[in-house]
């Protein structure tokens, strides 16, 4: 919105439960051209590299470049432009209470009262109660470290996006590696499972990971990150109540991968357009139902331990383009491209779980 320099007349408020000067998380996916957040790009890669038991590559995804940003880099970014402009204020506290009316919104944060008049108001809080009927949900849980070998080990030019090769006796398991320079790089230890593990189970899996399968021995640990994202059948509403809901909230968190951050990027830019055309913001379209329908399929498989999500991934990898599963897992296919990519994988598990969607 700022960008555009068509809101400057507006007042914008700002609500966050904390101020973001942390560098809390990283944010990972992919481009083919420079992005919108291009300038705080901490680094990318244009090879990838897939591991697991019985399959292995490494391969050039040009056009696409596999883009990492730091937490820390994007607050300070946005922020930064956010100050610039008088009409944005910013209350931090927690939002306990809401409710709609025909003037407008009024919300509780702490203490204070909020009467939001002719607004128009956008949530990115998730809610997940009053669970739907057949819903199911998965979290994607995750420890990353950020380390440094005294010796040149890492190869800067490749990113490891999934390393199947650790145990899945939890699940759904793997390990990715991003490597900033021949002696730094982010290590993650990533599950899809019900439920959480104890902390120190994170910590013995990293450890494992980079004594057992990187062979690194001599490292410290400069950072760490923890995250947990909720992958899930449920039907996320975009406008309800009076809210337009955004983020996961909004259902833009991808349910058989995870993946948000490029999803809410395309929302954001749905929402601007339709605003700067003065359009209702309901008419913006979904995302094609085929797609949500394979996550749902896919998501039904793991749940119910049908098939073992490393099996999967390991075919998506194996009898396909990495380029062709990039642009599947963005939503961004043709029916025919899916169909191709669906035949590549277990049929009797997946045509089941198909007609479970139905």
């Amino acid at each position: 919105m700022i960008r555009s320099g068509k809101f400057a007349d507006k007042k914008i408020l700002l609500i966050d439960k904390d101020p973001k000067n942390k560098n809390d998380r990283t944010w990972c996916f992919w481009e083919t051209q420079p992005g919108f957040f291009e300038d705080i790009v901490y680094r990318k890669w244009d090879t990838i590299s897939f591991l697991s038991d019985d399959f292995s590559a490494t391969t050039n995804i040009n056009p696409y470049k596999y883009k990492m940003i730091r937490g820390i880099d994007f607050y300070n970014y946005c922020f930064d432009e956010i100050k610039k402009n008088s009409g944005i204020e910013i209350l931090n506290g927690s939002l306990s209470a809401g409710y709609s009316h025909k003037e407008g919104v009024t919300i509780n944060v702490d203490d204070k009262t909020l009467h939001l008049d002719r607004a128009i108001v956008f949530n990115s809080i998730a809610s997940m109660e009053n669970k739907q009927p057949g819903e199911i949900k998965l979290l994607q849980h995750f420890k990353g470290w950020i380390v440094e070998s005294p010796k040149p080990f890492f190869d800067p030019g490749i990113a490891s996006i999934m390393d199947f090769r650790v145990h899945q006796d939890n699940g759904t398991t793997f390990a990715y590696t991003l490597p900033f320079s021949e002696t730094k790089a982010l290590v993650e230890y990533t599950l899809f499972t019900k439920t959480l593990l104890e902390k120190q189970q994170y910590d013995a899996g990293l450890k494992n990971y980079l004594t057992e399968f990187l062979k690194l021995e001599d490292y410290t640990i400069s950072n760490t990150e923890f995250g947990v994202i909720p992958m899930t059948n449920r039907k996320f509403e975009f406008q309800n109540n009076g809210v337009f809901n955004i983020g996961t909230a909004g259902g833009q968190t991808k349910a058989s991968s995870g993946y948000t951050f490029q999803f809410i990027q395309k929302q954001s830019k749905q929402i601007v357009d339709c605003l700067l055309k003065g359009q209702p913001l309901f008419t913006i379209a979904d995302e094609p139902k085929r797609f949500r329908f394979y996550d749902n399929t896919l998501l039904h498989i793991l749940y119910n331990n049908k098939l073992q999500g490393k099996k999967i991934f390991t075919d998506l990898f194996k009898k396909n383009k990495p380029q062709d599963v990039l642009r599947f897992l963005d939503n961004e296919t043709s029916v025919k491209d899916e169909l191709k990519i669906i035949s590549s994988l277990p049929t009797w598990p997946f045509l089941k779980a198909a007609i479970k969607q139905f």
